[in-house]
């Protein structure tokens, strides 16, 4: 079996002269230095079009499980076009710090410049646009109104519009396509741009050998397309407002538990259609990725519902999911796709069952295993506990980097990992490159490392905080971090451990 190496890193945590890391020449410069470097994956974070406001324009809120984040198309590649002007887009204030993203700026601004180049593009006279709208027309079209009226009607959720558009009723589509036309084709000619720029950048990485890792959130937003079009996929209530909604208990990351809000599936129904949106929602994740990352994936097994209106998750209980006829179905149609399940939190018997029934390889997290009070025999995340089929990783988005993490345990704790390093002299400042050493010498088919683990950042680089808002998805790198000597030694690294990328490496080689 071969073993590989990646890194996790945000395509928005690019750096970029324009507010936000996207498809330009800093993602391919990228994926260069993964090539120098040895690794096999770039893993990212969902790719949707994000909501602004109070979900902290997390990728794990989007607009549509479909639809691209217009924030990451390329503003040179406009340029280059001729549809915007180097001047323009220097004019715009995308904020005043090249580490952070202001979200607040981009909803500004950014928006407005791309609108600009819509108007200058003549899109409706290109057929690679028009061919585009047709074969993507089972989403995009209700995604491309759903956006319109969402601008019409002052960006309040749908459930708030007047009942005949609220409940997507036919003559209602007919007369605001016509009303809003102009605004739905730039809904369509945003994401037509974001479809022809990932496809390149993806097919660069992949001629280097290079796999793309995406994510996918298990659950949609409350105030989306996928909701607002197709309410019987999910449990709402005739005015389309949720009856229950997800969220997760009491766990390491929240004490009182954590309440998402999102609407659960009627697993019922999407079992009467043989998971048809679900096998479609897989089929297009895999034209846009080479591998998915299903977030939360144990609520396949079981999920966690909530009453509307409860005060905490501490109200919610279990309830069944689809288990092993999900997978069963989407192997049927979709072959033998790789998928990784993102088991994290409670874990049950249940849960461990469907990971090993799906063949799915899950996450072993190192951060989860300390514990002064466990000497390691039982707990899962201890690296002498994995299996093969898994991919370990230091932390994800929702931890810690490490070098904040191992800075912020106790005295109990942090002997705890010296002892299972068996490193009592590497200094602290330098603990972090121990630890991603550890992980790579695990048994695990892949192990994938944040990129802030690499340069040993501390928690001013961390990318959320699970149950805040107002500060996360915001980090970014600067130019000039990413350094030839940072890629080759992760290329010693991966070579020491087995996890070079030959592939890519041929040339040198």
């Amino acid at each position: 079996m071969n073993r590989y190496a990646g890194v996790l890193l945000s395509v928005t945590s690019l750096p970029s002269r324009y507010g936000i890391g996207c498809f330009d020449r800093a993602a391919y410069d990228f994926v260069d230095w993964l090539e120098k470097a040895g690794q096999r994956y770039w893993q990212i974070l969902p790719l949707g079009a994000t909501s602004h406001g109070a979900s902290d324009d997390s990728p794990y809120q989007s607009y549509s499980a479909f639809a691209g984040n217009p924030y990451m198309i390329s503003l040179d590649a406009l340029i280059e076009e001729g549809v915007l002007t180097r001047e323009e887009c220097d004019a715009v204030d995308f904020g005043s710090n090249p580490a952070k993203v202001d979200f607040d700026k981009l909803n500004e601004n950014r928006l407005a410049l791309l609108h600009k180049a819509y108007e200058r593009s003549n899109i409706s006279q290109n057929p690679d646009y028009r061919r585009f709208c047709r074969d993507n027309g089972w989403w995009l079209d209700d995604y491309a109104l759903f956006m319109a009226l969402k601008r019409f009607f002052g960006d309040v959720p749908f459930q708030q519009w007047p009942q005949d558009i609220r409940m997507h009723w036919g003559f209602a589509l007919d007369y605001y396509n016509r009303e809003l036309y102009f605004d739905v084709e730039f809904q369509k000619y945003l994401q037509f741009q974001f479809d022809r720029q990932w496809t390149k950048l993806k097919a660069y990485a992949n001629a280097k050998h290079i796999r793309i890792v995406g994510d996918i959130p298990i659950y949609v937003s409350p105030d989306g397309a996928d909701v607002w079009a197709h309410p019987e996929l999910f449990q709402v209530d005739g005015n389309n407002c949720s009856t229950a909604i997800a969220g997760c208990p009491p766990d390491a990351f929240a004490a009182d538990g954590q309440v998402w809000g999102n609407p659960l599936y009627r697993w019922d129904y999407h079992r009467s259609t043989g998971f048809d949106w679900w096998c479609s929602r897989m089929w297009y994740s895999f034209k846009l990725y080479d591998v998915v990352r299903v977030d939360h994936f144990r609520g396949f097994d079981e999920y966690f519902s909530i009453p509307v209106g409860a005060s905490s998750a501490k109200e919610g209980h279990w309830e069944k999911g689809p288990g092993m006829d999900l997978f069963h179905t989407i192997r049927w149609r979709l072959g033998n796709v790789d998928i990784i399940a993102e088991d994290l939190g409670l874990m049950t018997d249940g849960v461990r069952r469907l990971v090993r029934d799906s063949g799915c390889p899950n996450m072993k997290v190192l951060q989860f295993a300390i514990d002064p009070a466990d000497i390691g025999a039982a707990n899962d995340y201890w690296p002498h506990n994995y299996n093969s089929n898994c991919v370990a990783y230091t932390g994800t988005h929702d931890n810690e980097t490490v070098a904040g993490w191992y800075a912020g345990l106790d005295a109990a704790s942090r002997k705890q990992v010296r002892d299972y390093l068996g490193d009592y002299y590497t200094p602290d400042s330098q603990i972090h490159k121990a630890l991603v050493n550890l992980m790579m010498t695990t048994v695990a088919k892949d192990c994938i490392i944040p990129i802030q683990d690499h340069l040993g950042l501390g928690n001013e680089a961390r990318m959320n905080q699970p149950g805040t808002v107002g500060f996360n998805w915001r980090w970014r790198l600067t130019p000039g971090q990413l350094t030839d000597a940072l890629a080759q030694e992760l290329l010693a690294l991966v070579k020491r451990t087995g996890r070079a990328n030959w592939d890519a490496l041929k040339k040198e080689n």
